[in-house]
């Protein structure tokens, strides 16, 4: 039974690295994924790139994008084994509506990687609908320079630390 999966983390803990893996390890089998990032992610020119120098062409989702119909039309070309969305914190919440009813119609996995908060601690929409419809949430954990797990900021820092930048003015 596929599911719809919310891995999130920090800046620089390698979500895109894990998302590249995934789909490496699906095609050295011989199955098919579709890969997407946000269009306003231009970083890598379209890509989903790692920091590590790895990368794969991907698909763009935008506001009113139907990524349901863009995937329906796909499996019919050629059946998938799996959907992996990056930036997954620009989806909007009809973009994850969308996305379970792939997992649920289609019986595709969808594994979608993404920060959590901003670096105020707000939910990003996406990730405020994902952590309310996916069926496993992942963290994937960094750390502080201080050794201690990281909030989720854009600066990677344990809760003290944060706190502190905040104080001091430097966050």
């Amino acid at each position: 039974m596929a599911k719809l999966y919310f891995y999130y983390s920090t800046m620089n803990a390698g979500k895109s690295t894990a998302l590249l893996q995934a789909s490496h390890n699906y095609g050295e089998r011989g199955m098919r994924t579709l890969v997407y990032t946000a269009q306003l992610d231009d970083r890598a020119g379209g890509k989903v790139a790692s920091r590590i120098g790895i990368s794969a062409e991907a698909r763009h989702f935008s506001p009113g994008r139907d990524l349901h119909a863009d995937i329906v039309s796909e499996q019919a070309a050629a059946p998938l084994a799996c959907v992996l969305v990056d930036e997954a914190q620009f989806l909007t919440a009809a973009h994850v509506r969308q996305l379970a009813r792939v997992v649920d119609e289609l019986n595709v996995p969808v594994l979608c990687y993404g920060l959590r908060t901003d670096f105020l601690g707000r939910l990003f929409e996406g990730s405020a609908q994902l952590l309310a419809w996916a069926d496993n949430l992942v963290e994937l954990k960094t750390v502080c320079h201080c050794g201690r797990k990281a909030n989720d900021r854009y600066v990677p820092l344990c809760r003290r630390h944060f706190v502190a930048a905040l104080e001091s003015g430097e966050a």
